[in-house]
Parts: structure tokens; C-alpha cells; sequence
């Protein structure tokens, strides 16, 4: 990528470089306020807005159950960046180091290893640190060999043909241990993402049995470890209890307040003594703050988030800003002091708004807001025409929860074009069967192609699969 003296690409030097880590809810809506309201100085030179993401498109993750279940297709659960910020600078890449007191960030990026320059130095005159979470895991044996995560999108679509996989292998073995470890789900962590995952997936599995001559619904063993006496905390305790009966009901295997201890072998060891050879594993349970904030020169919380003010500045430094995942934000609607604000996709969309304005006020001298919202509530889905919703105070569950988790959804997921797109597909889902095609190869799709070509396929699950 050619650079400038600056180390961006080139173009008319800015009056004000607005830089922005992270391209997911915060990054991309904060850079998407800033570009409408610094349209003319953007087009004038007068101002520049560079976005520093690994990926080029932001993903919309309460939609990773239903893309895994494949209710929506992957693509339209992300949002392209380059073309949502047309006027802003896209640099795809990793912040490696910020050092604030010289106001530059040294960022790595597709190129950096192959041009030989090194990593890029970009300055900046106001900087929007929002590069998200990571998953947090234990020290836990075997974990690392075969646990799978469920953060991103290639997470859900590698998910969706692994399970199918799975059946097929069943299908086929003639060996009955190999055949039961195939057909055993383990997912570890009871928040949204473990809940909706397995619930989704249990769904979807369940429909594509029929497809099997000797696979049938009940056949699966599907298993929720979570470590505390509750799942989906977010809805209440009431709901939570429904929840677990619901998942219970179908044959789900809940165990609260037990742990993983081991998966050597690819075998689940839990904290109750239990044992179940799987060869399925998802980690849930749990997020921690971008590495990227522990190299900076900016003040961080005991748990590792950028400590923040009410006005989204990051505290003693002046021309920072943070907001989501990464950021320790005062609640200012609560009623204890020293709360903060969930690291949620609902607070973070609303603080991307005041940030943006924040620094457009700070860039003319202006007063700043405070970041106010008081939490509506949550709402999660446990299947087709299944959910739990606690909203305003008013408890919904089955069909009007999993309705309202569709409709909030939808009316949330950025861009008018998807949500055209997701709204086709769920109709079209109403009228056809659901889609029960695994296209494992997506992880190796060169493989084929070495086989052919004389080689030798180095993937790690053996010759290329012929799904189709």
C-alpha cells in the first residue's frame, strides 16, 4: 500500500485526522455519523477520517446463531466498510501500539510483510479506540487443541458444516464410540451466545436427521455447561428459569454450576465428574478486552477497559475517545455509584452517537454530553418460533419473544439494504424447507486442487470433502 510522509495512503493533507480503531458497532457507526456531519470539510481536505480494521466489513453478531442454523445467508450478516464509508479511509490491518502522548498508532496491515517497509506510523489529532473483545478462555487442558470459538462469521459458517459433518460421519462409521462422540454437542457458557448457538444448531440438526436413514432426532446429545446457577442472566431470573425448562424439554442436557475441567482427547471432563467424548466443543463463556489496549500509554481499569468519563473521553487525555467493549463507562441512570455500562450491542450503538458528536463539539470548542441510557431490557432466541424477552419490564416468552427478537433485530442491523435482504430471506424460509448443504471445504479449498495437481493436502481433517 503506498504511503504518504504521514504513513497513509496519499491525498490532501487534513486539517483534522480523526482515527478510528476497530470497524465493528462503534468504529463503524461513530465513523458513519462523522462522514454525514464533516461532509463538506471531508470533501474539502479539510478533515480526514481513517478506519483501522482487520476485517473489511463489520458483522452484525446477534445474527451468528441464524447464520450457523443458516435461517440467514453469512454474507448479509456484514456490512461492507468501504462501501457504508465511502468518504472515510479503510486501512485493513491490526493496531500493534498507540502512543498517545505522540499521538501516532502503529498499525500492520496486509502489505507489511510483503513490501518490506514495515508496519505503518499513522498520526492522528483525535483517536476512537473501539477495537471490540476477544473470547476469554481458561488454562484449560485440550482446550486450545479442540475447542471451537463463536465470535465471528467465518466462527459460524466453520460451526454450521462442522455439525453436518458430524452427522455424516455418524452416518457412515461403523465404529459406535466414534458414531456417539460425533453425535455429542458440548457447549461451554450460558450467555446469549452459547444459548442462541446451541439452541439454533439443536434446531437446525434436529430438521436434518430426517434426511439420515439411520440418524434420528434423539439420537444427538446435546450438552450446556455453565459455571454459575443461572443462564441468559440479561432476561431476569423468571426467564432464565423458562429458558432452562424449554432447552430441557427438547432433550438438552443443562448443567449449572459445573465447569469444564478438561477436553484432552476430545473427550468433555466437567467439574460434576461427568465425561462425555465429543467431538464437538464450543467456547462461549465469556469475553476480555483487544490486546491492542494493553499497548497503549492510556489509563485501564482493573479488568483491562479503557477508563472513561461520562462524556466517552478517556480519562486524563485529552483527544481520546472509546466507547463499547473496550471502554469502562460510567451509568449514569443507575442507581448504585460506580456501575458501568454492559459492554452490549445495545449500549454501544447509542454511545456511538454521542462520541460522534462529542468530538465534533470538542473539534469547535463546544460543551459535551454526558451518555445517558437507562437499559430497555434483552431479548434472546432459543430456536424457530422459540425465545424468552424481558423488555420495559414486560416478560414474553415462545413465539412474541422470538417474534420481538426478530423485529428488534431487524430493525438494528444497519443499512436499509440488509435489512431488505434478511427480511426476504426469513420470508422465503416461511415458504421452502430449510437448507441442509455442508460445504466443508470452504476451510481448505485449495485442497482439491493439490490432489489433483500432484501435491500433497496439508489440512488438518484429511482429504478434501465432496459435500454437496
Amino acid at each position: 500500500m503506498a504511503s504518504d510522509s504521514r504513513g497513509t495512503p496519499p491525498g490532501p493533507p487534513p486539517g483534522v485526522r480523526i482515527l478510528v480503531i476497530g470497524g465493528g458497532y462503534v468504529g463503524m457507526y461513530t465513523a458513519l455519523r462523522l462522514q454525514r456531519k464533516l461532509k463538506q470539510r471531508l470533501k474539502s481536505g479539510e478533515a480526514e477520517i481513517v478506519v483501522v480494521t482487520p476485517e473489511p466489513y463489520m458483522t452484525y453478531q446477534p445474527f451468528l446463531p441464524e447464520a450457523a442454523a443458516g435461517s440467514i445467508s453469512p454474507r448479509h450478516v456484514v456490512v461492507p466498510l468501504r462501501r457504508v464509508l465511502a468518504q472515510c479511509t479503510i486501512v485493513i490491518g491490526e493496531a500493534q501500539r498507540i502512543d498517545h502522548a505522540k499521538r501516532t498508532a502503529t498499525v500492520t496491515t496486509l502489505a507489511t510483510g510483503e513490501d518490506g517497509t514495515g508496519a505503518l506510523e499513522i498520526p492522528y489529532d483525535e483517536i476512537v479506540i473501539a477495537p471490540g473483545s476477544v473470547s476469554r478462555t481458561l488454562p484449560i487442558p485440550g482446550l486450545a487443541d479442540h475447542g471451537i470459538g463463536f465470535k465471528t462469521i467465518e466462527e459460524a459458517i466453520g460451526l454450521r458444516n462442522h455439525v453436518i459433518e458430524q452427522m455424516d460421519i455418524a452416518s457412515a462409521t461403523r465404529d459406535p464410540a466414534i458414531r456417539d462422540a460425533a453425535l455429542t454437542f458440548v457447549f461451554v457458557g450460558g450467555g446469549y451466545a452459547g444459548v442462541e448457538a446451541l439452541a439454533e444448531l439443536e434446531d437446525m440438526a434436529r430438521y436434518t436427521s430426517r434426511y439420515y436413514h439411520n440418524i434420528k432426532a434423539e439420537d444427538l446429545k446435546w450438552i450446556l455447561v455453565e459455571a454459575s446457577d443461572r443462564i441468559l442472566p440479561e432476561v431476569g431470573d423468571a426467564m432464565g428459569m423458562y429458558a432452562v425448562r424449554e432447552l430441557r424439554g427438547r432433550n438438552i442436557d443443562v448443567r449449572l454450576g459445573t465447569r469444564l475441567d478438561s477436553c484432552e482427547d476430545r473427550v468433555a471432563v466437567l467439574s460434576d465428574g461427568s465425561r462425555f467424548p465429543t467431538r464437538t466443543l464450543v467456547w462461549t463463556a465469556g469475553v476480555k478486552p483487544a490486546p491492542i489496549l494493553a499497548a497503549t500509554d492510556l489509563p485501564l481499569t482493573e479488568r483491562g477497559r479503557l477508563r472513561c468519563t461520562a462524556q466517552l473521553a478517556v480519562e486524563g487525555a485529552e483527544h481520546a475517545w472509546a466507547a463499547g467493549d473496550a471502554a469502562a463507562v460510567p451509568d449514569l441512570t443507575a442507581g448504585e455509584p460506580g456501575k458501568e455500562t454492559a459492554p452490549n450491542a445495545q449500549h454501544a450503538v447509542r454511545q456511538a452517537k454521542v462520541l460522534a458528536e462529542n468530538i465534533l463539539a470538542a473539534i469547535s470548542g463546544e460543551p459535551l454530553e454526558d451518555y445517558r441510557h437507562s437499559y430497555a431490557g434483552s431479548v434472546a432466541s432459543l430456536g424457530l418460533h422459540k425465545g424468552v424477552a424481558h423488555v420495559y419490564g414486560r416478560k414474553l416468552k415462545g413465539y412474541p419473544a422470538w417474534l420481538m427478537h426478530r423485529t428488534y433485530h431487524l430493525s438494528r442491523v444497519p443499512t436499509f439494504n440488509r435489512k431488505a435482504r434478511v427480511l426476504a430471506e426469513w420470508t422465503l424460509a416461511g415458504l421452502f424447507k430449510r437448507e441442509i448443504v455442508s460445504l466443508g471445504s470452504l476451510e481448505h479449498p485449495r485442497a482439491e486442487f493439490e490432489l489433483a495437481a500432484g501435491g500433497r493436502h496439508t489440512g488438518n481433517d484429511g482429504p478434501p470433502k465432496q459435500n454437496g
